[in-house]
């Protein structure tokens, strides 16, 4: 039977991968973009790194480029958290040779897109989409909104194009369409710090460099030219804030008084502050995400998350891998079941990696520094090693590994309510180390398992 042609919109990571693995299965594939080629302009200023794990890397191995990539990212296997007036300190991320990869967004994308047209993806840069036709699979492009128009018949269609999707406005005007944003108070604005006279990093490069200040952060990923890109995150509007921060003097005084030990640096920091611009961080959510067997969302334009947690991307990427096996569990001729079970099987995982990431913003900016939050960090580690079978870290189960999202917030809940208890034992500080509190951690999990 006749393979379909496949119109993807939307040139970014999830869009590149979704490209590749369709390629794998033989249809044409034409990727449209309203930017230029990423790979011909110089980045805005408005990237966070990202930071690849398991899922992430399991997408990738099985399109056949996980080997094309790996060589692009640094394995960061802790926490650095840098405190004023306090020693500094680590947290692992996991267990020994555990770790999350840090890569450069505009780095990785244009690898992707290299290896998309090697594969024989047709990208179509500059190109925008105005309006859809779901019922016919056609889109519609062209200079301007109100100018001629293009058609372009397609089989499918799939909508890859982002947290303010074209493709989900379209479908958003239908009836019985279930759509929401939520917008964070805190934004951000990319910052760096360039390498050494040495051309080296300058602070640890296996780490993840957090600066807490409760309701504001500063983080530093490590990039593979001896630089770090940092993201301040923090409120748009209140004391600490971006509406504060209007002039040079403001910048300088704010930087010397919470993060005075990167001033030395960050030379180019009130350059970097001036002129990146202050984004936005949105949650997005919506129901359905497809339209009958012609048009269906993937990525962002269907979850778009906060990037606290660091699985943006890894959910994404974790979108395409599953789609390419419920296609492989139908067959390609029967695209309807293939998105009916697609938005099924993983609307709960992207409304749980959702709320995990909302959640993880709160840690790192707020918990991360604060001494029982430390202990109990540590009493969960030292349990875990212990009884590995009984209890694995909720951000190992996100992290490294592949089960369901969903099932990684109903546990961790679980382990948090455990924890509230054994942390409000008196004199914790004191006893934390000692096999009645272990056990006390094991009777609890195996009454539960009991129970269910």
């Amino acid at each position: 039977m006749k393979q379909p042609n496949i119109a993807i919109v939307g040139s970014g990571l999830v869009g590149s991968l979704l490209a590749i693995y369709l390629r794998k299965r033989k249809y044409t594939v034409t990727v449209f973009d309203r930017r230029p080629d990423i790979r011909k302009i110089q980045f805005s200023g408005r990237s966070i790194n990202l930071a690849m794990s398991v899922r992430g890397w399991n997408a990738l191995e099985k399109a056949g480029i996980r080997n094309a990539v790996e060589n692009l990212g640094i394995p960061m296997d802790k926490r650095f958290i840098h405190v004023n007036n306090k020693k500094d300190y680590t947290q692992n991320y996991g267990k020994d040779g555990e770790a999350i990869y840090s890569i450069s967004r505009g780095v990785l994308n244009r690898k992707m897109i290299d290896l998309a047209e090697q594969a024989g993806v047709i990208f179509k840069f500059e190109e925008k989409v105005w309006d859809v036709n779901l019922s016919e699979a056609k889109l519609y492009t062209g200079e301007t909104e109100k100018g001629a128009w293009k058609e372009h018949k397609f089989d499918i269609i799939f909508g890859c194009d982002g947290a303010f999707s074209r493709v989900r406005h379209k479908m958003q005007r239908r009836s019985r369409f279930d759509y929401s944003q939520d917008f964070l108070d805190t934004g951000y604005k990319e910052l760096s710090i360039p390498p050494g006279k040495d051309g080296k990093h300058v602070i640890d490069a296996t780490s993840l460099h957090i600066w807490p200040r409760g309701k504001f952060m500063l983080i530093a990923l490590p990039n593979l030219d001896g630089s770090f890109t940092c993201t301040l995150f923090m409120p748009h509007e209140g004391e600490n804030s971006f509406s504060k921060l209007t002039s040079s003097k403001s910048v300088f005084e704010f930087w010397k008084k919470y993060f005075p030990d990167t001033l030395s640096i960050m030379p180019t920091l009130l350059d970097d502050f001036s002129n990146n611009p202050t984004s936005a961080l949105v949650t997005t959510k919506c129901f359905p995400w497809t339209y009958w067997d012609k048009v269906a969302l993937v990525g962002d334009s269907a979850h778009a998350i906060v990037p606290f947690y660091g699985q943006g991307m890894n959910a994404g990427f974790e979108d395409v891998f599953i789609l390419d096996q419920i296609i492989e569990k139908f067959g390609d001729q029967n695209w309807q079941t293939i998105f009916e079970e697609y938005q099924i099987s993983r609307k709960p995982n992207a409304d749980a990696i959702a709320e995990l990431s909302y959640r993880n913003f709160m840690e790192m900016s707020s918990k991360t520094a604060v001494p029982l939050f430390i202990l109990q960090k540590k009493i969960e580690k030292k349990f875990s090693l212990a009884y590995p079978n009984l209890w694995i870290p909720l951000y190992s189960r996100v992290t490294f590994s592949n089960k369901p999202y969903a099932d990684a917030l109903q546990i961790g809940d679980i382990q948090e309510t455990i924890m509230q208890d054994i942390m409000s034992i008196p004199d914790i500080e004191s006893k934390w180390d000692s096999d009645i509190i272990m056990n006390k951690i094991k009777t609890r999990i195996e009454k539960l398992q009991t129970v269910n």
